[in-house]
């Protein structure tokens, strides 16, 4: 009780010391993801505020959480019945400061628990990034900085680098690593995004598990192609469709030093996503 008690109040408190700020976004999102053995359910909502503090300095908090059900092919696997149903809750604080008008900092940090059903103070994990990004000319801006993430299934320190060109008044290119996509509006209600992402998470498991016993952690990762149109439906209601395909999907069984100990092979996957947000 006292581990759950801590853990919810380093989430709590930065979300709610901002519960008077000036933005505020709530998004739901649903995604479903067969591929030939497994069947991957992720449900998600989050909280997002943010507010600029002067002309220099802007903060922003997210609260979310996500909850992945997993479906196995009974004739291909045996003793599952206790690897089903994931959980994450995280929360990301940002601060972005303006050093001068085309270099600006940013700096995360994203306190993050994942689990099975028992939330104890060993499913915490620290996350964060800083990056440094410098405006090239009036359309080019460049992006470096470093993450620790979660991208290839298990914690570790990555470099990040992106360069974002504004071709024009309605499209945008965004090139690098992890994240990429082109983005295209031919009005203020319709955004058409092609996008592509290295993604990943990991769950620490209950203990013992009977599946494989020695394992500690459940670790996914992949690398996602993707198709998505977001419409304004109102001043303050968007909808938000996606489609794509996972290359490289991975589902592990590892244990407490990150060695793989059993491979799924679950093969790739189409992914079909609906989400819905509200902006003021």
């Amino acid at each position: 009780m006292k581990a759950r008690f801590l853990i919810w109040s380093i989430f709590s408190i930065s979300f709610f010391s901002m519960n008077a700020q000036e933005n505020l976004s709530v998004n739901m999102n649903l995604k479903t993801e067969p591929t030939d053995k497994i069947n991957f359910n992720e449900s998600s909502i989050g909280i997002t505020f943010s507010k600029k503090l002067n002309a220099k300095n802007q903060i922003t908090n997210t609260l979310e959480y996500s909850g992945l059900k997993v479906n196995y092919e009974l004739l291909s696997f045996k003793n599952t019945e206790n690897l089903n149903q994931f959980n994450k809750i995280e929360n990301t604080f940002e601060i972005k400061h303006d050093i001068s008008n085309a270099t600006k900092l940013e700096l995360a940090i994203t306190p993050s628990v994942n689990f099975q059903q028992n939330l104890d103070a060993s499913d915490f994990s620290l996350f964060g990034s800083f990056d440094i990004s410098q405006q090239l000319n009036s359309k080019t801006t460049i992006k470096i900085g470093v993450a620790r993430s979660a991208i290839f299934g298990y914690p570790k320190f990555i470099p990040t680098l992106s360069v974002n060109y504004q071709m024009n008044d309605h499209s945008n290119m965004l090139l690098g690593f992890p994240d990429s996509n082109i983005s295209y509006s031919n009005n203020i209600r319709n955004k058409f995004s092609l996008t592509n992402s290295f993604n990943g998470t990991f769950y620490h498991l209950d203990t013992p598990n009977s599946f494989y016993e020695n394992a500690t952690k459940a670790s996914l990762s992949q690398m996602t192609s993707a198709f998505e149109y977001e419409r304004n439906v109102t001043k303050n209601w968007f909808l938000n469709f996606k489609a794509g395909y996972d290359f490289n999907k991975k589902y592990n069984l590892q244990d407490t030093d990150n060695h793989r100990l059993y491979d799924f092979n679950t093969g790739n996957g189409y992914i079909l996503g609906i989400g819905i947000k509200y902006k003021q």
